[in-house]
């Protein structure tokens, strides 16, 4: 195929083709459309829509399709191909600027919280010409935004963009008040780290739990799981290789920036990152990448679960997002450069961050929040459902001096001396990494660890861009017009300091001790999806998220409601799948072993009656014990679920769920796994975590 330079975007209708396929005027107007969000004209989407078909179909493309992110959490796309009738029976392959901008896909058939009825079924879609085109198989794919017939977001993408266009407008105010005049625009950018599992495809499709609900509900712990620490950054095995190299080149041949991959903490596990770039893309670019994952992992005879937590005993996967800010001019407002302390417009926007994280938390931890985040968050191997930020300690005592009005001595840097000659010299750096921190600085960026591995990164990124946007509003607000900038910026960089130390915390998030001095602080802890969600609605939160037009009222109103029945479904479907697998697979596996055991007995004590068979005898009662248990527990489970049916509002059944129906789906799963770790395994109705964990070789 040739080197990766020659390859890399050739599905993508970016900048290089644009160039190469359209006349200046019509790229220069695009350019103008994509880099300054000028008016997109009726001619320019003509030229560009049959530039775009020609490319598309000289690339063996048939079709064409508005693909967009719905609220389900996944993409979607409707197919329609090229081909027009001609006048001499044949077709011609036509594509016009009309069928580029807008699609109408049924917007009853997606999740709109009340936003639509079932027989309102019109929507719109409308193309992002921020964010490229690309062939998919043989599809050309449109990302787009979509929205009702009344206008309303029924998507991930819209809000997204409107957040990074209010970050845009009040840092824009900010940085004229430094004397940036230069400056067009400032953009948001992300890198997000993929963590993900491989299986063998073989073993998933033994086991219900994990075809149903991407995670396995019943599994004893193996003898061996990550405890040696000896899968992280380990060898990587020749088909795990093999399925990385296919993957990156399926993703190198759509653009996409995959850049780092190893082993992580748990067997099986594994991460892949990517170079950051503009968080709108990158979150298209993330979609794609989790679709890829799991088409290219069926091609080696592998299955890549996304699940947060697919496995119990083990790390889970989350995405951690990792997130800066820079102008169109190549700066990045959050590196400190070489004197953090002497640079104002740095301290100004690390307040900011400050001041967004700790007046939003609630905001930041719904943007999170699943069924599926909730088992990972506060497991010892991600952060707590607790929002903290490290800043390390250089940053840390820059702002202890500015707030007590003390002169900040630095640091000198330390040369690390290794103790043998032949290994180079190099300055440490002056902070440390915290990898327990939900929101931690990482030298110009902060890294957002809480996100979940299956989730999209638009409700992090959302949420983070209006937060920061809503501080710069309040700075840009009273230092305008100021007569003493000077006196004004610093006053007001003190005040944020006191205002919000409570939310830096650099110690261990994963220690008991934390939680209980972030409760003095005063800081939010919502352990699960439940306790967090229905503080979307709270008054200030509307107001702030209302006045940046991020989302309208009805918009939020839908968005609790979508993402806690989201919940309550998830969990009943986790639910009824356990209960199918213990009556049809795990009764009648234990109920043969004790069968067989009690045979084996009888026809030993058929030869010798005075044989005790005290193993047999003794494995049987507790197996008869455990047999008992597993179907008293999964008709507790199932009256459980019957009672969920009398509960029409939907966020007191998602209380019900968390209070009742996860503790029953807990008890029924603890006696299951006791009785697989004595039962034979030749008995045992579907591969164990052992199977699964250590399968790929």
């Amino acid at each position: 195929m040739g080197s990766v330079s020659d390859y890399f975007g050739c599905l993508v209708f970016d900048d290089r083709v644009m160039k190469a396929n359209l006349s200046a005027d019509v790229y220069q107007s695009l350019r103008e459309t994509i880099d300054h969000g000028a008016k997109l004209e009726p001619g320019v989407a003509n030229s560009v829509a049959v530039a775009m078909k020609d490319w598309a179909v000289a690339n063996g493309a048939t079709h064409y399709t508005h693909w967009f992110q719905p609220l389900t959490g996944i993409t979607a796309e409707k197919h329609d191909s090229f081909i027009s009738p001609a006048p001499d029976g044949g077709v011609i392959m036509d594509f016009s600027g009309k069928e580029l901008i807008k699609g109408e896909p049924d917007a009853s058939s997606f999740p709109s919280g009340g936003l639509r009825a079932t027989f309102e079924a019109r929507g719109y879609t409308a193309w992002d010409p921020t964010s490229y085109a690309f062939i998919k198989g043989t599809t050309l794919c449109i990302p787009t935004a979509f929205c009702s017939y009344g206008g309303e977001a029924l998507d991930k993408k819209t809000p997204l963009l409107r957040s990074m266009e209010a970050l845009n407008r009040q840092a824009m105010r900010i940085l004229k008040l430094f004397g940036n005049t230069d400056v067009k625009c400032v953009r948001t950018s992300v890198g997000p780290e993929q963590e993900y599992f491989l299986i063998p495809k073989e073993m998933y499709e033994k086991r219900k739990d994990l075809i149903y609900t991407g995670r396995t509900l019943f599994g004893a712990k193996p003898p061996k799981g990550q405890e040696m620490d000896d899968h992280y950054f380990g060898v990587i095995k020749p088909r795990v290789a093999a399925y990385m190299e296919d993957l990156n080149r399926e993703l190198w041949k759509l653009g996409i920036l995959a850049k780092t991959e190893h082993n992580e903490v748990a067997p099986a596990q594994h991460e892949l990152a990517p170079i950051y770039t503009t968080t709108n893309i990158a979150t298209d670019h993330n979609q794609l990448t989790m679709e890829i994952m799991q088409k290219v992992a069926a091609k080696h005879g592998l299955v890549c679960l996304l699940h947060e937590k697919p496995f119990a005993g083990v790390n889970g996967s989350g995405k951690h997002n990792n997130w800066s800010i820079s102008t169109d001019t190549g700066v990045n407002l959050l590196s400190p450069g070489e004197t953090p302390s002497e640079n104002a417009q740095f301290l100004l926007f690390l307040c900011a961050v400050i001041k967004a994280v700790d007046d939003y938390q609630d905001l930041l931890r719904i943007s999170v929040a699943t069924a599926g985040n909730d088992h990972r968050l506060g497991a010892n191997e991600a952060p707590p459902a607790v929002i903290s930020m490290f800043l390390g300690d250089e940053l840390t005592a820059i702002l202890d001096a500015i707030e007590t009005d003390t002169p900040y001595c630095a640091a000198k840097k330390t040369t690390m001396k290794l103790g043998v000659d032949v290994l180079p010299r190099f300055a440490r750096d002056t902070t440390d990494r915290n990898r327990t921190s939900p929101f931690a600085f990482t030298g110009n960026k902060f890294e957002f660890r809480m996100v979940g591995s299956s989730n999209s990164i638009a409700c992090a990124n959302i949420m983070l861009n209006a937060a920061v946007a809503e501080s710069l509003k309040i700075y840009a607000d009273r230092l305008e017009g100021v007569a003493d900038f000077e006196t004004a910026l610093h006053d007001m960089i003190k005040k944020t300091i006191k205002d919000h130390k409570r939310i830096i915390f650099n110690g261990n998030g994963y220690d008991e001790s934390w939680l209980k001095e972030a409760a003095r602080r005063g800081l939010s802890n919502y352990p699960t999806t439940p306790d967090c969600m229905p503080h979307i609605l709270d008054e200030e939160n509307v107001r702030m998220l209302t006045s940046h037009k991020i989302f309208s009222v009805a918009e939020l109103h839908s968005r609790c409601e979508i993402m806690l029945e989201n919940y309550c479904k998830t969990v009943m479907i986790e639910a009824n799948t356990m209960i199918d697998m213990a009556r049809k697979q795990v009764l009648p596996a234990v109920a043969a072993y004790s069968t067989e055991l009690a045979k084996d007995a009888a026809a030993k004590k058929a030869v010798v009656p005075s044989l005790v068979c005290d193993y047999e005898t003794g494995l049987v009662t507790k197996l008869s014990r455990l047999t008992d248990q597993i179907a008293i527990k999964t008709d507790e489970l199932e009256a459980s679920l019957l009672e969920l049916k009398t509960i029409t509002d939907i966020t007191e059944q998602s209380f019900a769920i968390r209070d009742t129906v996860l503790g029953k789906m807990a008890a029924l799963r603890a006696v299951a796994d006791e009785a697989e770790t004595h039962t034979a395994e030749k008995y045992w109705p579907f591969p164990t975590y052992g199977e699964l964990l250590f399968g790929v070789r």
